[in-house]
């Protein structure tokens, strides 16, 4: 099988000159785009910088595996960027992408897997590939993830793929970086781009961005495109940013949102609904704010049951009413429900993809036969028996259960569930410690499955904000914000006050032990 090589080439003359700690490891995304507008830093210095990065630490030293390719033509990006000073949101700002998502300039769109590396390429840009590069940013590689984003086995691994091999969490080496945007969290808490995309149907954004001490936002459904993203459920797949800082998140949401009419789920936003991401960022915006803490999310970990207590006090000092013990009665079972939709919703969403995308494997038929026939490559530490249940859901009766459950699951975690929580107690979000930390690897025994509270804003399809929070143990948790549909701008202003709050250590890039 033809395979492409990782593009990386040495410069430590470069790295020499750009690797100014002031300039580069603690700059985020609007500080670097601010020192590239005024002429401070440029999109060649800085690509530079990221490409010895990740050489000297993706590939080689801890070997972290956060990125499975980059752009042949990264350097002429930056040099061409450079050379063409606009007044775009993000001109000359290098980012990454998570590989599930498709660009048309070369490199590949494989979900992690092998299966599609001989794939027809895609014909066009996914919309928010379009949009990012409209406002400026530079795409240079592509992440790694959970393989099929995390969906073919019961006993995976978290940021294991079989093109990409296995990411690692930064803050502890022999830990998970959780997943399924493994890549996407490592790379930013590695320093390895100014910001990244990732995908999540159930906590691929959240869980991995709080794991690895970075920011996340799981967007309401229908908010930002997912055209040109290889599907799992159209009911629950969404794109997101993960980010450095709060103020980051919000840059990108406003390049990344909008209506798209190739996205069957797409909605345009209501009225009501605040369009800037920016407009709500103030120190002072906790200041008379109600959060009820949804304790049967919390979990019983000590170390993180006293890390979020200090969070708390942190909250009440900067003016927010903390209402206690706020319950969802029935979130497990939405959970529940939507589960038995979801396989079922896979197959038909994912087999539509693949035959839209062409070549050899063209159904989640053929996608289980390609496994088996290169297991040793494919399925060296877990099997696919998602995908074989999956694919024994094509019976009418399968469908007809998920069309019937679907609606319930979604009228119990949203309007039944956070809505009405939020409204009975006069509430303006929901919130909780997202994780506890992350497990160690087993790739023999796959995930131990530790607690991310990413369930109901998932199955509502509502917005879901991580913050980190502090280290247990010396890995990330994060501090979770959940609210309504469409209130992404008030819980970034919310994560952005509480970030404040918090010392600088929180989104600096992590010392990489074993």
């Amino acid at each position: 099988m033809k395979r492409r090589h990782f593009i990386l080439s040495s410069s430590a003359a470069a790295l020499a000159a750009c690797d100014r700690r002031s300039a580069f490891q603690e700059l985020d995304m609007t500080d670097t785009l601010r020192d590239l507008k005024r002429g401070r830093l440029s999109s060649v210095q800085l690509m530079q910088h990221y490409l010895q990065r990740l050489k000297n630490l993706d590939r080689a030293g801890p070997e972290l595996r956060s990125v499975t390719e980059l752009h042949p033509d990264a350097r002429q990006m930056a040099t061409r960027a450079d050379s063409e000073k606009s007044v775009r949101l993000l001109d000359g700002l290098p980012i990454l992408i998570k590989d599930n998502i498709e660009t048309a300039d070369g490199m590949l769109t494989t979900a992690g897997s092998l299966a599609l590396v001989e794939a027809p390429p895609p014909s066009r840009d996914a919309e928010i590939v379009r949009r990012l590069r409209e406002a400026g940013a530079l795409l240079f590689g592509k992440t790694n993830l959970s393989e099929w984003a995390n969906i073919r086995s019961r006993d995976s691994s978290s940021g294991w793929s079989a093109r990409g091999g296995l990411t690692k969490n930064p803050h502890r080496l022999s830990h998970s970086a959780s997943g399924s945007s493994s890549g996407s969290a490592v790379a930013v808490a590695a320093g390895f781009c100014a910001a990244a995309i990732g995908t999540e149907t159930n906590g691929s954004i959240v869980s991995p961005a709080s794991a690895c001490g970075i920011v996340g936002l799981k967007p309401t459904l229908g908010k930002v495109s997912r055209s040109g993203i290889i599907p799992i459920s159209h009911w629950q797949d969404t794109a997101g940013p993960m980010t450095r800082t709060v103020r980051d998140a919000a840059l990108l949401m406003n390049v990344l949102s909008g209506y798209d009419a190739r996205d069957l789920q797409s909605v345009e936003a209501p009225a009501s609904a605040l369009r800037d991401h920016l407009s709500l960022l103030r120190p002072e915006a906790l200041r008379g704010v109600r959060l009820g803490i949804v304790r049967d999310l919390c979990g019983t970990h000590l170390g993180v049951q006293a890390l979020f207590d200090q969070a708390l006090d942190h909250l009440r000092a900067a003016g927010a009413v903390i209402v206690d013990s706020i319950a969802l009665p029935d979130h497990r079972r939405a959970s529940g429900l939507a589960w038995r939709c979801l396989l079922t919703e896979f197959r038909i969403d994912l087999n539509a993809y693949l035959n839209q995308r062409g070549g050899k494997v063209r159904s989640l038929a053929d996608l289980i036969a390609f496994n088996n026939e290169n297991r040793e490559t494919e399925m060296p530490f877990f099997g696919q028996d998602l995908f074989e249940e999956a694919e024994r859901r094509g019976s009418d009766e399968a469908l007809a259960e998920a069309l019937e459950l679907r609606p319930d699951a979604r009228q119990l975690a949203g309007p039944s569930g956070i809505d009405q929580a939020l409204m009975e107690h006069r509430l303006d979000a929901l919130i909780c410690p997202t994780n506890d930390p992350a497990q160690r690897i087993t790739l023999d025994q796959g995930d131990d499955h530790v607690r991310v509270a990413s369930g109901p804003a998932a199955v509502a399809g509502y917005p879901h904000l991580t913050v980190p929070m502090g280290l247990v143990g010396g890995l990330p948790i994060g501090l979770s914000f959940m609210g309504a549909a469409w209130s992404e701008a008030r819980l970034l202003g919310y994560g952005y006050a509480f970030e404040s709050l918090l010392p600088a250590w929180t989104t600096r890039q992590p010392l990489m032990r074993p």
